[in-house]
This record gives C-alpha cells, structure tokens and sequence, in this order.
C-alpha cells in the first residue's frame, strides 16, 4: 500500500518524481508540485503563463512539469488550493535557498521577519528569514511567502509557523 494512504506523506520516491534532476536546480528557481494523488483539479496548469505545467487530459489527472519552461515565477503557488506547490531557489547563495510557501494566515509576516521552518509534517527544522510577501489580494489566490532557508533544506522546508509559534 502507497504511503501517502497510510501515514499522510509522500516517500522519498513521491519526493523524487516531482524534484527536477540536479542540473535544472542550478539554473535558478523551479517548482515543485506535491500533488501526489489524482483529484479533480487544474488551476496549476491555467495560471502557467509559460506552458510549465502540462495541459490535463482528465481534469483528475496529476500535474507534469516541463522544467525547461518554468521561470519560478511562483503564480502557480498562489493558484493552487491544495497549497502543494511550491517554488525552490538553490541558486540564492552559496548556504541558503529560497523556498516560496503558500500561506492562509493572519497576520502574514514581514519581510525581514524571523520564522520557524517547518517540513511536511509541520515540525520546525530551522530557523529562516521572509525574504518576499506576495499578498493573496494582489494574485486573486493564495498568499505566498518567499523565505531564505538553509540550503541543505531546500526539498525539506515546505511550511513555516512565526516565531514564538509551532
């Protein structure tokens, strides 16, 4: 039986399949796009102004990303519901990456503030810093809060609570 049934998180094999090869992720931002089960949904694929993420056959197909067509614009993050989607930066510097997160709380951080960083299953792996707020106002979806994260981290870091939280 598949993983994500039986405890609630993809396995590393899940992780692998959505990741893209080592040689794309030195070229700057790319997504990733943790749908790992069919259900009926394609916001993904309409809010890619780059033809990224491939047109559905079926409405319940699971998104394909094309990752020579992805800018890491991150406006898919914004679009998806599921919140399972994510832009990765592992170009950012030397020691840190940048992850975009989709965020529906309140208050939405600053840029500059300090954060708690969390993995899938919510538990803090690091401290990290907001580097960009993308208000769900201005994207008409979700918000999306950029962070400098450690890169070590950059397929791990997936949430983040404020500090003095989680």
């Amino acid at each position: 039986m598949n993983a994500l049934i039986i405890t609630g998180m993809p396995s590393a094999d899940d992780i692998a399949r959505v990741t893209p090869p080592a040689e794309r992720r030195t070229q700057g931002p790319y997504v990733t796009v943790e749908c790992f089960q069919p259900i009926p949904c394609d916001p993904c694929h309409y809010s890619c102004r780059f033809g990224a993420i491939s047109e559905f056959e079926d409405i319940n197909d699971i998104p394909e990303v094309d990752w020579s067509k992805c800018t890491g614009c991150g406006l898919c993050v914004a679009a998806c519901p599921g919140l399972a989607i994510f832009v990765v930066d592992e170009t950012y510097s030397s020691n840190e990456c940048l992850v975009a997160i989709p965020f529906e709380f309140a208050p939405l951080p600053e840029k500059g503030s300090a954060v708690n960083l969390t993995d899938r299953a919510g538990g803090v792996v690091a401290q990290g810093a907001v580097e960009r707020v993308i208000s769900g106002k201005k994207t008409a979806g979700t918000s999306v809060v950029w962070v400098r994260a450690p890169r070590a981290l950059a397929s791990v870091v997936r949430g983040l609570t404020l500090n003095g939280e989680g």
